[in-house]
């Protein structure tokens, strides 16, 4: 079944016809000079679909950007009109919440490469008036940044109070206090790594090729067809939620239980809840997530690796990108994730330190696994909203 929702354009003054128009996209950034991505390609004329909460105050000066995750949206704190879907992150931004949208500007952007209104392989090539698909240049986290920083510059935000993520949304934030270090504050990075792991590598290369080897993934080419890659996504998103969760939470939530009867079927049917709820899952997926988009976002996770230029020398990286600016930072692990376990953490708390960066580290006991930090955590919260309050 074809997905349920029509990827918005970048055309500038309009949208598909089906989609649903309430998007907030930036006018077009870069103009005539290029975003010189990482791949070497000049991206010119492209778009970022954003949405900001609470108000800008006189000096400018309460301004927090807030990173999502792989398969995140900038619906970060209301509900997405396009999918239907409830916001992502409703622990810890909006009204009262550690992330107080009464108290500060709130930016969230839908990353470069993403499928919410941004450029990216389902938008509008504007050279050739047609999608671009996989001939849609690779993009890194860094690229990322600086298209987030484009924005920010266009909202007319000169310094920001904070920047705020977790997982892919966390490497972000590790890449504006490696590329901006002098127009933030302060950071809060959750659940995240400084590096993408050989294990990760392989988890998305699994899942990368459950899409590519989907008969209508069509080379990238499927936006005009009947049918998309939909059974090559949902086993993707199948692959990748079995990180998300710890093998303790797994046991809670489904242990061996059979879904919808108490015997054996003695078939390849979904006899275990588990089976279920990964079906579910994947199946759930296809309607609010673009496959071309998958592809991109995870390879840019696998490109991710902020020592790789210093020879693995994390500390080194940092020393020399806070000589003069050092940005305070919270840094919080969660000690079933196995995705970014707190080894990852440590690895950039001892790195920063070494440069002289003020770090508030939070070791936090969850049995959720990778996903403890979308869910609602008291201590974690807590802490957020100590250090963004702290000094402000």
């Amino acid at each position: 079944m074809r997905r349920k929702y029509t990827i918005p354009t970048a055309e500038a003054g309009r949208r598909d016809t089906e989609a649903i128009a309430d998007l907030t996209l930036s006018d077009f950034l870069g103009g005539g000079v290029p975003l010189n991505l990482s791949c070497g390609f000049g991206l010119r004329n492209y778009q970022i679909a954003y949405e900001t909460y609470g108000t800008l105050n006189a000096e400018r000066s309460n301004a927090i950007l807030v990173c999502h995750a792989l398969t995140g949206d900038q619906f970060v704190a209301r509900p997405n009109p396009v999918t239907g879907r409830a916001p992502w992150w409703p622990t810890m931004v909006g009204p009262g919440r550690p992330v107080d949208t009464d108290a500060y500007y709130v930016i969230c952007s839908n990353v470069l490469g993403g499928c919410m209104g941004s450029a990216g392989p389902g938008a509008i090539n504007q050279e050739t008036s047609a999608r671009w698909g996989a001939s849609f240049p690779m993009v890194s986290i860094t690229d990322m940044v600086r298209a987030q920083k484009a924005l920010i510059d266009h909202l007319g935000v000169p310094r920001l109070h904070a920047v705020v993520g977790g997982s892919m949304g966390g490497m972000q934030a590790l890449e504006w206090l490696r590329l901006y270090p002098g127009l933030l504050d302060r950071a809060v990075l959750l659940a995240t790594a400084s590096r993408q792991g050989a294990q990760g590598i392989a988890f998305h290369e699994a899942g990368r090729q459950a899409i590519m080897n989907d008969p209508h993934w069509a080379k990238g080419d499927y936006y005009d067809a009947d049918i998309g890659p939909e059974k090559g996504l949902a086993v993707a998103r199948m692959i990748a939620h079995i990180t998300y969760l710890s093998e303790a939470k797994l046991e809670e939530k489904f242990g061996r239980r059979y879904q919808g009867r108490n015997f054996k079927t003695y078939s390849l049917d979904s006899d275990f809840q588990a089976e279920s709820y990964l079906r579910h899952q994947g199946a759930a997926f296809t309607e609010r997530f673009d496959a071309n988009s998958y592809l991109y976002l995870t390879r840019a996770c696998d490109y991710f690796d902020q020592a790789e230029s210093h020879g693995g020398d994390l500390a080194a990286v940092y020393e020399e990108c806070f000589r003069v600016n050092k940005p305070r930072v919270c840094l919080i692990s969660y000690d079933s994730d196995w995705a970014y376990p707190p080894s990852e953490s440590d690895r950039i708390e001892n790195a920063l330190r070494q440069a002289g960066v003020e770090v508030v580290p939070g070791a936090m006991a969850s049995s959720e696994g990778h996903d403890a930090f979308l869910l609602p955590h008291d201590e974690a919260e807590g802490l957020v909203r100590y250090f963004l309050n702290q000094h402000k």
